[in-house]
């Protein structure tokens, strides 16, 4: 569940800081886009990894309602390059949860390895799975987050702090 956790947290505080994120949209779109990537690094150095808020395409960064909850990077570990399973383990179960998803392996070279989910045969709307980071680049529906909530514990060995 450290996903839903994590992102939850995030969607907390960059709802609460809305307000300003608006003006600055309106006076400096740079230093908008500054603000939240400083807000996501925030939250996820609480959870001891870099999170990435992205805006891949034109238009997102106005799309308000949708912040925290699509278009995000976990970075985890910058020198793993190898997953600790079976990287078909990793296609399968995307398979299992996702349901009509196109998997393929990415990223396979300098003896690192990679996996790639697509959603409706569509390459803009996807989860790239690395060693070392998670990509998803497709709205966090219910799936996509029971999905990385295994990949976080699973793939990256993350567990949950319950202090």
């Amino acid at each position: 569940m450290l996903f839903t956790t994590i992102t939850e947290d995030l969607q907390k505080v960059l709802k609460s800081n809305l307000p300003q994120i608006m003006i600055l949209l309106k006076k400096n779109p740079a230093i908008a886009y500054k603000t939240i990537g400083d807000i996501g690094k925030k939250v996820g150095k609480k959870y001891n990894i870099e999170l990435l808020v992205n805006f891949p395409h034109r238009g997102k960064i106005e799309n308000f309602d949708m912040y925290g909850k699509q278009d995000l990077s976990f970075l985890v570990d910058k020198e793993k390059k190898r997953f600790p399973i079976d990287r078909n383990i990793i296609k399968e179960k995307a398979k299992e949860i996702l349901g009509d998803v196109k998997t393929e392996d990415a990223y396979m070279y300098e003896d690192k390895e990679g996996a790639r989910i697509i959603f409706n045969d569509n390459i803009q709307d996807k989860i790239d799975i690395l060693p070392h980071s998670l990509h998803i680049w497709y709205e966090f529906t219910e799936p996509v987050t029971e999905f990385c909530n295994w990949l976080l514990e699973n793939v990256y060995l993350m567990k949950e702090n319950k202090s």
